[in-house]
């Protein structure tokens, strides 16, 4: 798929929306947080809700680490694997769609905005939210099984407009929507307009790099994305 500068004939400067997975989309952080609870209760280490999310948003190579830290008896591998093993089994029975955004996604389609998932999961989680989403909103993913740096470098936010032929200086027409720090950074540096999402995350992001902010998608339709876009480069 090949995006155009400038208007499209939709009348949109957006050119493309970039989803975070995890906090943006779906509300998945209490199965990662369940998965990691338990794998170290069963192998002799400490695990709280705090230490959980201070791990939200990062690699989970990253949290097994600082379970391993925390005296988890099992390797950085054996704990991954379990950790992704427990939230995929969770999430192939039902994916928790955070509220609205599913009609965010469809009023995207439905102005011709293409949507990319844009995760540090594994691809296996991010093409069975891809198939659980309304049909044909995404236009494809970009996912942790990639071979692109990892968040918070920009590569995976660049990665996903060059799969929509969007250049990296046509960034700015796209919006990426992040609840992390990390990701919020790896957005910025890509030159998206960046939008972090407040509603669902315990750690305070609203003092990040974004653009802007939104708690929430009530409201938040095509249109309104694409006001941030016109806001942001001056049109």
């Amino acid at each position: 798929m090949t995006v155009s500068n400038g208007a499209g004939d939709n009348g949109l400067l957006l050119k493309a929306v970039f989803w975070d997975m995890d906090g943006t989309l779906i509300d998945s952080e209490p199965y990662w947080h369940e998965g990691e609870l338990k794998i170290a209760a069963e192998h002799g280490g400490y695990w709280d809700e705090d230490l959980a999310w201070q791990g939200s948003g990062t690699p989970v190579p990253d949290v097994a680490r600082r379970m391993v830290e925390h005296g988890c008896q099992l390797s950085i591998e054996e704990i991954g694997k379990g950790m992704i093993d427990y939230v995929a089994q969770k999430e192939f029975e039902r994916i928790p769609w955070i509220a609205g955004v599913e009609d965010v996604l469809c009023s995207l389609a439905a102005a011709g905005v293409p949507s990319m998932l844009v995760t540090t999961s594994p691809r296996h989680l991010a093409q069975n939210l891809v198939d659980q989403a309304p049909a044909g909103v995404f236009a494809g993913f970009v996912c942790g099984d990639d071979d692109v740096a990892k968040k918070p470098s920009p590569e995976p936010y660049l990665e996903a407009g060059r799969r929509l032929g969007i250049a990296p200086e046509d960034m700015r027409y796209c919006i990426a929507i992040e609840d992390s720090m990390s990701g919020l950074r790896s957005a910025v540096a890509s030159g998206a307009t960046t939008i972090g999402q407040t509603g669902f995350m315990q750690l305070d992001n609203s003092n990040g790099p974004q653009f802007a902010s939104i708690k929430g998608y009530d409201g938040i339709t095509a249109d309104v994305l694409d006001a941030y876009v016109r806001q942001r480069v001056g049109a």
